[in-house]
């Protein structure tokens, strides 16, 4: 449920009333807004909510008592209605500036990276993306440089300014990639990795969390509110496409879901339509799509040279690609009463 304070309370009674909460067994968390301070009061058995709402709404400092059947509550709208913006090294992501994140799919070199990493710059990019650690369907196929791949993102960073976002995939790796990266990123395949998604929420680092490719935006959400039971609420949810019957694009992008991930969620949500289509030539007409659904920001992939690619050269944008889709997204965003 979510307990919804007066905003005349005081530091006082949010006090009192958590370790009133915390006596009973219950989990508290703490929403901080411009206006008003809610809890959310989770472990509440069904049988309960009803008694214990009336309870607390006997507190002079409470105004009201939500009870949630949803079962996501800390990632839910209720829980901060007027949404979330994550700073990043002084990039917010959410709110009414768009969030651009751009760069490789995969750091094959230091050459290749800090060539992308300096036109991404120079074109508007906010974030720098790359892959150090490579999930991929065969066992033979390149995995990534590992530890070499995240030291060149660290250089990048350093060079260009921008914070870099990178997957992790693994629990044995979470303090290692912590070392080095402004954002975790978890994908699609490791979206049910309940065990990464706690470790992470233990980091309380932000996280991009990319919608499993077979998966309801209801498990999406769930698995959001794994990472937030940690509380860590830094996550950033990313709509990358799901899988369906058509074989003409590498997935489905799901469109329905930006507005309805806005709708029932707080969180900023950032399209990757890289992977929602699989082809450069549909990229920019896609990532335009998004931002005039709602979207926060995007996630694209960027390449020098694409044919030479050693993962996902036909979704790459070139470089001058790259700069005209940003500026047609500058034009939608001033149309959508926002701005890159």
């Amino acid at each position: 449920m979510i307990i919804v304070l007066t905003p005349q309370a005081t530091e006082k009674d949010l006090e009192e009333l958590t370790d009133n909460l915390k006596s009973r067994g219950f989990g508290v968390h703490v929403s901080r807004g411009v206006e008003r301070t809610i809890v959310g009061c989770i472990g509440v058995l069904d049988t309960e909510k009803a008694d214990l709402s009336e309870q607390l709404q006997a507190l002079p400092y409470v105004e009201r008592v939500v009870i949630i059947s949803k079962p996501y509550k800390l990632v839910g709208r209720a829980f901060r209605p007027e949404g979330t913006v994550i700073e990043v090294r002084g990039v917010p992501i959410g709110g009414d500036r768009l969030t651009v994140m751009a760069g490789p799919c995969t750091i094959e070199s230091e050459e290749q990276l800090m060539q992308t990493a300096r036109f991404v710059k120079e074109a508007g990019a906010h974030i720098l993306r790359g892959g150090a650690y490579k999930p991929s369907t065969s066992p033979y196929s390149f995995q990534g440089m590992g530890e070499e791949g995240l030291k060149l993102l660290a250089v990048a960073r350093e060079e260009t300014g921008l914070p870099i976002v990178t997957e992790v995939m693994d629990t044995r790796d979470v303090e290692l990639v912590a070392r080095y990266t402004d954002i975790f990123q978890v994908g699609t395949r490791n979206m049910t990795n309940f065990a990464l998604l706690k470790e992470i929420g233990n980091t309380h680092m932000p996280v991009l969390l990319k919608r499993g490719w077979a998966s309801l935006i209801e498990e999406w959400m769930q698995a959001a509110e794994y990472i937030a039971s940690r509380g860590n609420y830094n996550i950033i949810l990313c709509e990358r496409g799901i899988r369906t019957f058509e074989t003409y694009t590498r997935n489905t992008f799901d469109i329905n879901a930006i507005p309805v991930a806005k709708e029932l969620s707080h969180l900023p949500v950032i399209a990757d339509p890289s992977h929602g289509t699989g082809k450069a030539s549909l990229v920019p007409a896609v990532a335009a799509a998004a931002i005039a659904a709602g979207a926060d920001g995007i996630i694209v992939e960027v390449h020098p040279y694409p044919e030479r690619a050693l993962k996902d050269g036909p979704q790459s944008l070139r470089f001058e690609a790259f700069a005209q889709m940003m500026e047609r997204l500058r034009a939608i965003a001033l149309a959508v009463g926002r701005s890159i």
